[in-house]
């Protein structure tokens, strides 16, 4: 089956196309930074704007990059939530247009569901049960995945995703959006225990929480005034290693009392270097299997929302022309 996938959830407008929910044919993203950038964040409108502008170019380049017309695709699978409502519309709309044209099926994915599964485009991937650490910009929950389609939320932040305390403390340190990537780089010379700073909600519970780190950084800029040369390269490796610890270890802790040996990290934030280095070694440290997808499977893509609308439609889902955009689907 070649299914055709379409993400138009927040900043990237993708489109791939996958055959049987395991193989790429093609993975198109055009992506937004240098639009949100100035603003320090996604502009919803704008957003919104640009996925209509770039959203047919990119789904035709799909096509083009796997050697597939329409009349070879035999499912279009678009995310319909979560996501920004404006955004969700735009890739929604476009996938009932195509099926009333072509008369090709269309199912709505999930976005989570698209990070959790991305996994199954690596050749060794695991199969449920599992557990998965979504963290991304807006969302930081950690799953059980039981089967497809079959999920338990086990826990969650209770304020700050993981992926904005990164832009939030890039913003106070004068650094780029989005700032999980300037923050990873100067990480990687800075001395990780140079300032300790706090592991919120610690204990047996597997909720996490970012916005007294995120404070906390601001009160040592604060204090300390905005750091140059070698203290900024330790703040954030501080920084840094607060988030990968506190989640490294609510991911094994959770493995260790459901009983579960397989273990995937998913979402924009799992490319970040500390995080994928420590959940790893504190995996295997404790005998289990951790799994990981490549940086470009990480961040929001076309090929996941294929693989996710693929398994969708074998337990039986389909898409109707009532189909609305959920900007808050809860996967579970």
């Amino acid at each position: 089956m070649l299914v055709l996938g379409l993400e138009t959830s927040c900043d990237e407008t993708a489109a791939a196309v996958v055959e049987d929910g395991r193989r790429v044919l093609s993975d198109v993203v055009s992506t937004q930074v240098d639009i949100h950038r100035r603003w320090g964040g996604v502009v919803p409108e704008l957003a919104s704007r640009n996925h209509i502008v770039q959203v047919m170019p990119v789904l035709h380049e799909a096509l083009t990059r796997a050697g597939k017309t329409l009349d070879d695709i035999d499912l279009l699978a678009v995310t319909s939530g979560p996501g920004l409502i404006g955004a969700l519309l735009v890739g929604l709309q476009v996938a009932k247009g195509l099926s009333l044209a072509t008369g090709k099926p269309f199912v709505g994915a999930n976005h989570l569901e698209g990070h959790l599964l991305a996994i199954r485009l690596l050749e060794e991937a695991p199969s449920p049960p599992f557990l998965g650490l979504v963290v991304s910009g807006g969302h930081t929950s950690l799953y059980e995945v039981r089967d497809y389609g079959n999920y338990r939320l086990i826990g969650r932040t209770r304020d700050d995703a993981a992926g904005e305390a990164y832009d939030k403390t890039a913003r106070i340190l004068g650094l780029p959006y989005p700032g999980g990537q300037p923050i990873d780089e100067l990480a990687q010379k800075g001395n990780p225990e140079a300032i300790r700073f706090p592991r919120a909600l610690p204990g047996d519970n597997f909720d996490v929480s970012f916005s007294g780190l995120k404070t906390a950084v601001l009160h040592h800029v604060q204090k300390h005034g905005v750091p140059e040369g070698r203290a900024l390269h330790d703040l954030c490796a501080s920084f840094q290693e607060a988030v990968a610890d506190v989640l490294s270890k609510k991911l094994v802790a959770a493995a260790k009392r459901l009983g579960h040996t397989q273990l995937v990290l998913c979402g924009g934030v799992a490319a970040n270097s500390r995080l994928r280095a420590l959940c790893k070694q504190r995996a295997e440290a404790q005998g289990l299997r951790m799994f990981l997808p490549p940086v470009r499977l990480c961040t929001d893509n076309g090929a996941m929302i294929a693989v996710a609308g693929y398994e969708a439609w074998r337990r039986g889902l389909r898409g109707d022309f009532r189909l609305a955009a959920d900007p808050a689907w809860r996967m579970e």
